[in-house]
């Protein structure tokens, strides 16, 4: 208790101020002192600079008592940031986060999806789909941590450190982008968790409750083995693949729980994504099944909700009409802001790059509001871009289907050719090839019923 605090003057680079790069690297250094007090100098002078532990990047008086030995010492600039500004998350809220961001509006589409694939193909593509996100979500909690002393808070930062920082960045930042953006303009062109649970159990209990429309039929609708069929194919497999999601943000997820030596982050992680998935399956695959067994062929291309609408408009309460698309509206505004998350981490993490502090409140909702008002242009100036979800998205599937798989055996190195360096380098291999199959599928159906290209005119 009343020893003396030791004092050491350093001196860091021939830079005016330390950069973030500089506190990172002092702050994770071996050679710090325990208890031990880190003031920064001016090259060539001994003089300490009081102002700059005023300054939010200044303060390097480090604390090393009360962490534990094999604590991880947190990037700086982390603090600054809306993704990792708090570690106090929970598996609960997980659970939600994960729930919200994983079910969305794209599974609507399955009962098309089932119309092209049939029903024995429809089932099995989309259980296999359901297993194969689901373990490649697992990778990707387990590579949060897995090289010691770091956490991968983004996905680009994980693909970056198994593929290179130039290739990771190339392969990563544009699918990140467009799953994160691209679902924001998504979700105004259609408008909580327990919302988008609702709407799906309507969406299915309805179709139940009513007789089966006259003359649907479920022979007729079975895949062709011409070009064309082949393509059509794809392009159910593109609908059954992309109505699973929420990998390019499980790491932002994980990045807000606490995690020690004794419970690491991917204990409480895995609980909130087992129970996430449980619900997900609850809602998808009653929706798929019910959804195609009431409409058949006959169900609409834009999916469900327009199905409930036009088929049992005179049948239907207008109340449960109603509710159901509030519902919907509810889930796309609050989902709104999950995938928003990433974007408006990366703009603050340029500001605090450049200006070396953390963002002021101003400027944080002015980031917002920006983004914002750009993903609303976008949808109203543009909103024919829902018809290139198909294209684009096989772009962005391997985020899903293939880099989890790929990042595993370049971070963890298992043995090469054992079974499990086998198996994922197959699986990753894979979702290469589905994606490319998706991405034709994509352009076979822009070309054969072409664009309506019509602007500010959603």
């Amino acid at each position: 208790m009343g020893e003396e605090v030791q004092e050491v003057i350093i001196q860091i680079n021939d830079q005016p101020f330390p950069t973030i790069l500089d506190l990172h690297t002092l702050y994770k250094s071996s050679t710090l002192i325990r208890g031990a007090t880190y003031k920064y100098t001016k090259p060539s002078q001994n003089l300490q600079l009081p102002n700059l532990l005023e300054s939010p990047i200044g303060e390097i008086i480090v604390s090393i008592e009360g962490r534990g030995d094999n604590a991880e010492p947190d990037n700086p600039q982390d603090a600054w940031l809306p993704i990792t500004a708090s570690r106090n998350g929970s598996a609960y809220y997980a659970a939600f986060h994960s729930l919200n961001s994983g079910i969305g509006f794209q599974a609507l589409m399955l009962p098309v999806a089932f119309s092209v694939l049939g029903w024995t193909w429809g089932i099995i593509s989309l259980s296999m789909a359901f297993v194969w996100q689901y373990y490649t979500k697992w990778l990707l909690i387990q590579l949060h941590e897995s090289v010691p002393g770091t956490r991968f808070n983004r996905y680009l930062h994980l693909s970056m450190a198994a593929f290179g920082a130039r290739t990771g960045k190339l392969l990563g930042l544009f699918p990140i982008m467009y799953l994160s953006g691209g679902a924001c303009v998504m979700l105004i062109l259609n408008g909580g968790a327990i919302t988008a649970v609702l709407y799906c159990i309507l969406l299915w209990a309805i179709p139940l409750s009513k007789s089966r429309l006259i003359g649907i039929s479920y022979d007729s609708v079975k895949p062709k083995l011409d070009i064309a069929g082949g393509f059509d194919t794809f392009a159910a497999l593109g609908i059954i693949a992309f109505a699973f999601r929420g990998h390019n943000l499980v790491l932002e997820i994980q990045a807000t729980l606490p995690s020690s030596e004794n419970y690491p982050s991917h204990v409480p992680m895995m609980r909130a994504v087992n129970f996430a998935y449980l619900v997900i399956a609850l809602c998808v695959l009653p929706l798929a099944v019910a959804g195609y067994w009431a409409y058949g062929d006959k169900i609409p291309a834009n999916g469900m909700l327009t199905a409930l609408h036009t088929l049992h408009e005179h049948d239907t309460s207008k109340f449960l009409l109603g509710l159901t698309s509030l519902l919907v509206v509810i889930h796309s505004l609050t989902a709104f802001q999950i995938y928003a998350m990433p974007a408006f981490d990366n703009l603050e993490f340029v500001y605090t790059s450049k200006k070396m502090k953390p963002c002021s409140r101003w400027i944080r909702a002015g980031f917002r509001i920006f983004f914002g008002c750009l993903t609303f242009f976008i949808a109203v100036a543009i909103p024919f871009i829902r018809n290139l979800t198909g294209v684009i998205g096989g772009i962005a599937l391997p985020v899903t289907l293939a880099y989890p798989c790929f990042m595993w055996i370049a971070i963890k190195k298992p043995e090469r050719f054992s079974a499990l360096w086998c198996f994922n380098l197959v699986l990753g291999s894979l979702g290469v090839i589905l994606s490319i199959f998706v991405f034709a599928g994509g352009i076979k159906s822009l070309v054969e019923p072409g664009i309506d290209v019509r602007f500010f005119k959603p």
